[in-house]
C-alpha cells in the first residue's frame, strides 16, 4: 500500500482528463454526476456499517465513548460530526469526540506532515484514556495513514472496539481494525483530491454512525430530536413544537411545561402528560433510562 498508484482514490480517471478545458456549467454537471455515485458505494458497504454501529451502540449503552481519529480532511470530518452531538443530542463533550493529527490547530490550518507521526497517533489514544468500553473509528481515505493506523492499533491493544473507515479495498486500516468499512468511491474528479467523493462518503457514514447510535440510546422519540439543547430562539421554538406534537397541548401549555422543566423536552412531555412536578418527571425518566417512549408507556399507555 506504500505504492500510491495501487490506490483507486489516487487513480486518474480519463473521463476527467479535460476538466481544465470545461465551462463552469460543464464542470458543475461533471462533479454532480460523480457525486451521485457516492450513495451507491455507501449502500454496498451497509452490511459492514451496520455491524460496526451495532457493536458501538452496545458499548455506549454500557457507558462507553465514541471517538473518531483522522488526519487532514477525515480528521476534520470527525471533529465536525463529534461537535454536532452536544447540541443535537445533549451529549457531554467527552462522550463523542475526535482526535485529529496535529491537534486543534489542524482543524483550520493544514498540518500535512502530522499524518505520518505514528507515535503521536498512539499517544493520542493513550492520553484520551481509551479503554474496553470505548469505540475508536479510524478514518483514512487511503486506508494507510500512519497516524490513524497507530491510533487504531493502540486502541485495540487497550481493549477498545475499533473500526476502520477507508475508501480503498484490502487496506492496512481494515486489517488493523476489528470492523472494516470500505466505501469504494473510485477515482476523484481531481486525481487524489479525497476531500471530494471520498470525503462525501465519509461524511455520510459518520452521519449514520453518530445518529443511529444516538437513536439506539433513546435520544429521539420517533424522528423527533427530543434531547436537543434549546440554546437559541430557533431551537426553543422547535422544542415547543415537539411538546405540542407529542402531547397534543396548546402552545401556552407546552411553553409553560418547558419553562417549568428547564426547557428539557422529554421532561416537559412527561410532566405534561402525567401532571407531574419537574422532580417526579425527572425520576420517571430516570427509571426509563432516559428513554421517552419507555417513560410514556410505563402504564401501558401511548404506544
Amino acid at each position: 500500500m506504500n505504492n500510491l498508484s495501487e490506490l483507486t482514490t489516487e487513480s486518474a480517471d480519463p473521463r476527467f482528463a479535460g476538466i481544465d478545458a470545461m465551462s463552469v456549467g460543464e464542470l458543475a454537471a461533471t462533479m454532480n454526476a460523480a457525486d451521485a455515485t457516492v450513495p451507491a458505494a455507501v449502500a454496498a458497504a451497509l452490511p459492514s456499517i451496520t455491524a460496526a454501529i451495532e457493536a458501538a451502540a452496545a458499548r455506549m449503552e454500557a457507558g462507553g465513548r465514541l471517538v473518531y481519529v483522522g488526519a487532514g480532511t477525515p480528521g476534520r470530518l470527525g471533529v465536525l460530526d463529534a461537535s454536532e452531538c452536544p447540541p443535537t443530542f445533549s451529549t457531554p463533550p467527552e462522550q463523542v469526540f475526535a482526535i485529529i493529527a496535529g491537534g486543534e490547530s489542524a482543524i483550520v490550518s493544514p498540518c500535512e506532515g502530522a499524518e505520518d507521526d505514528e507515535e503521536a497517533g498512539a499517544a493520542g489514544v493513550a492520553e484520551a484514556g481509551i479503554g474496553p468500553l470505548d469505540t475508536v473509528v479510524g478514518v483514512a481515505s487511503s486506508g494507510r495513514t500512519p497516524y490513524v493506523l497507530a491510533a487504531v492499533r493502540r486502541a485495540r491493544e487497550r481493549g477498545a472496539l475499533t473500526v476502520g473507515l477507508s475508501c480503498n479495498a484490502g487496506t492496512p486500516l481494515s486489517a488493523a481494525a476489528e470492523h472494516a468499512i470500505e466505501v469504494l468511491v473510485g477515482p476523484e474528479v481531481i486525481s487524489g483530491s479525497t476531500r471530494l467523493k471520498a470525503g462525501t462518503a465519509q461524511k455520510l457514514v459518520l452521519n449514520m454512525f453518530s445518529t443511529i447510535v444516538m437513536v439506539r440510546l433513546g435520544k429521539t422519540y420517533g424522528n423527533l430530536m427530543v434531547d436537543v439543547k434549546a440554546s437559541n430562539g430557533k431551537l426553543r421554538e422547535r422544542a415547543v413544537r415537539m411538546v405540542r406534537t407529542i402531547t397534543g397541548a396548546g402552545r401556552e401549555e407546552a411553553l409553560a411545561a418547558l419553562d417549568a422543566n428547564g426547557f428539557n423536552v422529554k421532561q416537559a412531555v412527561v410532566a405534561s402528560r402525567f401532571d407531574l412536578s419537574p422532580q417526579d418527571a425527572a425520576a420517571r425518566l430516570a427509571r426509563a433510562g432516559g428513554r421517552l417512549r419507555t417513560a410514556l408507556e410505563e402504564r401501558g399507555e401511548w404506544a
